[in-house]
């Protein structure tokens, strides 16, 4: 019995100071997903104490608008900037990711549209015309104004089969999140 109870706190405390997962080895594991099914990954950076992070998961997994997002994108979150107390939830890697994206300066949430072999398509800015991807605009975050939805639809609608009604329910549903 002794052997149990001390084998179950083992486990325990395994599953307790575990790291999370690298975040090279998650995308990895999202790029052949999405080969597989033939679609484009979401790459969503967030951290526990973000509401605006919580909003857009919320969004996303809406009724009426999950079936989109889980037909035409593999989705995966990056946890980073962490408060002192939980930085042991954060991806290692994920920081230099969020940096290599120009979303250094962003803040939460930050997100960014790759295709299947990792190519970038489009990420949470909105940048004034003329301006390349590899300078940073201004972070939609967790789309919620006219601007910022109309903004989150272009890019949904240049990486994925989105119909009227679809795009009518995302619409719909994000500008909820406005304050």
């Amino acid at each position: 019995m002794k052997f149990i109870v001390f084998f179950t706190a083992c486990l325990f405390s395994l599953s307790v100071f575990a790291q999370p997962e690298a975040a090279d080895k998650i995308l990895a594991k999202a790029y052949a997903q999405a080969k597989k099914e033939n679609k484009n990954v979401i790459v969503i950076f967030h951290a526990s104490w973000c509401g605006w992070c919580k909003k857009m998961d919320a969004s996303m997994k809406d009724e009426s608008c999950s079936k989109f997002f889980e037909s035409n994108y593999v989705t995966v979150h990056l946890t980073v900037e962490e408060n002192k107390e939980n930085k042991n939830l954060e991806n290692p890697g994920a920081d230099a990711l969020k940096l290599k994206y120009h979303g250094d300066k962003a803040g939460l949430p930050f997100w960014m549209i790759l295709d299947k072999d990792g190519k970038l398509l489009g990420d949470s800015y909105i940048r004034k015309a003329g301006v390349s991807m590899d300078e940073a605009g201004e972070n939609i975050g967790c789309p919620a104004s006219e601007e910022e939805v109309a903004a989150f639809l272009a890019l949904l609608k240049k990486t994925s089969k989105i119909s009227e009604e679809e795009s009518k329910a995302i619409t719909k549903r994000f500008k909820q999140n406005k304050v």
